[in-house]
């Protein structure tokens, strides 16, 4: 007998095994090593009541770790009538112990296992997108630094409007980046919580030591209500996701800009050819593919956050076989939104502003602004300043512009502004 739940007399038909299994036994070969982690921690529990030896103890970890080895080395095998990982590891616990591997479930559910493996999953998940964040905000630090003054047009409704510099745009950037990974951190509290113990949102009538496994696991806290932490399965998927999605609505921002900024009618920065792929017909096109795929990314983790909300919604209170989809969208979100900081990381590292070319690209028009608030401190009223600058824009030069960037002292500098947001990251 495989499953955990099948006796002698009850059969489950194939089709419908094969449907309502779906992926999620191989999805779970990424949440094997977190649910080793949980059992390693409830069979410690289970020993402070007594209910296995100390001895018996040291058998079911030997047997959890043989475990682990084993799916490091590529050798454990979790089958489609397994249903999951926590059933496989059951089984070959069963096969190795006996009758103490039948001991490992007592005063668990599989909803309640495959909470906190994903719990510690979603943790580990975040905090390496949160290692690539700040690799990235020092990108966008390094670059706001080291070209401070360069000018760039700065654009409204995709048009030049006003000059700006690298500097301002990369400190842009670098703010939005600390804002986001503030997000982070607040997924990341949310999930930081321990629900083994719950069971199937009804607690056991064993007096289960949760703030041991707590403490083992190393959660920040124990989640309290055993039905809410239930129902909080799909809720907890959905947050993370939005924050992701925050992410990637930055990195398509900076995705789109650079596809536009590396064309030859702009032309503002060097993309390597390194980054770049070609065309199969065309022998001198060489395409953006990394940042089209980025951006389009965007798009895939919305329609992820999307598909949990919407399976989650409208549930009643207690497990329903509905939150099993949540698994693969939470699994490939956080893949997905790790390797475009990845892949931003490196390719923003690499390019380089063409300076000759950002200095020929503001025109005389794009000085108005400062133009009018020259004869604003003549004495004269904005809105005549305005209509006198409007009416002789052809009469217009281009100042020194390092200069008019540097007089725009509400910018505080952009070099000032991105050691600034940098100082609130470091705190984080």
């Amino acid at each position: 007998m495989t499953k955990i739940w099948q006796t002698a007399s009850t059969k489950l038909d194939p089709l419908v095994e094969w449907y309502t299994v779906g992926n999620d036994y191989i999805l779970d070969k990424r949440l094997l090593p977190f649910d080793i982690e949980a059992s390693l921690a409830h069979a410690k529990a289970l020993a402070k009541l007594k209910i296995i030896t100390p001895a018996e103890l040291k058998k079911l970890s030997a047997g959890l770790r043989e475990i682990l080895k084993l799916n490091e080395a590529g050798k454990f095998v979790i089958k489609l009538e397994d249903e999951d990982c926590h059933t496989a590891i059951e089984n070959y616990l069963i096969a190795k112990l006996g009758p103490l591997g039948k001991k490992i479930h007592t005063g668990r559910s599989r909803n309640d296992q495959v909470l906190v493996a994903t719990r510690l999953y979603g943790r580990k998940k975040i905090k390496q997108i949160s290692h690539e964040l700040v690799r990235l905000e020092k990108v966008f630090l390094a670059m706001a630094k080291k070209y401070e003054f360069l000018p760039m047009p700065g654009y409204t409704h995709t048009r030049r409007a006003m000059p700006s510099s690298i500097g301002l745009w990369a400190a842009a950037y670098l703010e939005e980046l600390i804002d986001d990974h503030l997000l982070l951190e607040s997924a990341y509290r949310l999930n930081d919580q321990n629900p083994l113990g719950a069971a199937a949102g009804y607690g056991v009538t064993l007096a289960l030591d949760r703030k041991l496994t707590t403490k083992l696991m190393k959660f920040k806290r124990t989640q309290v209500n055993s039905l809410y932490a239930v129902n909080s399965r799909g809720k907890t998927e959905s947050y993370i996701l939005a924050v992701c999605t925050q992410i990637m609505i930055t990195l398509g921002r900076l995705a789109n800009e650079m596809i536009w900024f590396t064309t030859p009618e702009f032309n503002f920065f060097d993309l390597p050819w390194k980054f770049t792929t070609g065309s199969s017909i065309m022998p001198q096109k060489r395409n953006p593919d990394v940042f089209e795929i980025m951006r389009s990314n965007v798009n895939v983790i919305v329609g992820l956050q999307t598909q949990v909300k919407d399976i989650c919604k409208n549930l009643i209170s207690g497990y329903n076989r509905d939150t099993q989809l949540t698994k693969e969208p939470l699994i490939k979100g956080l893949g997905i939104t790790r390797r475009s900081l990845e892949v931003a990381v490196l390719v923003m590292a690499g390019i380089t502003p063409k300076k000759q070319v950002l200095l020929k690209s503001l025109t005389p028009e794009m000085f108005a602004n400062n133009e009018a608030n020259r004869l604003v401190m003549q004495g004269v009223p904005f809105r005549d300043a305005y209509q006198q600058v409007k009416e002789n824009l052809h009469k217009l030069k281009v100042p020194d512009p390092v200069k008019a960037i540097k007089e725009v002292v509400s910018l505080g500098g952009p070099g000032n502004l991105a050691l600034n947001s940098y100082k609130l990251s470091k705190e984080l």
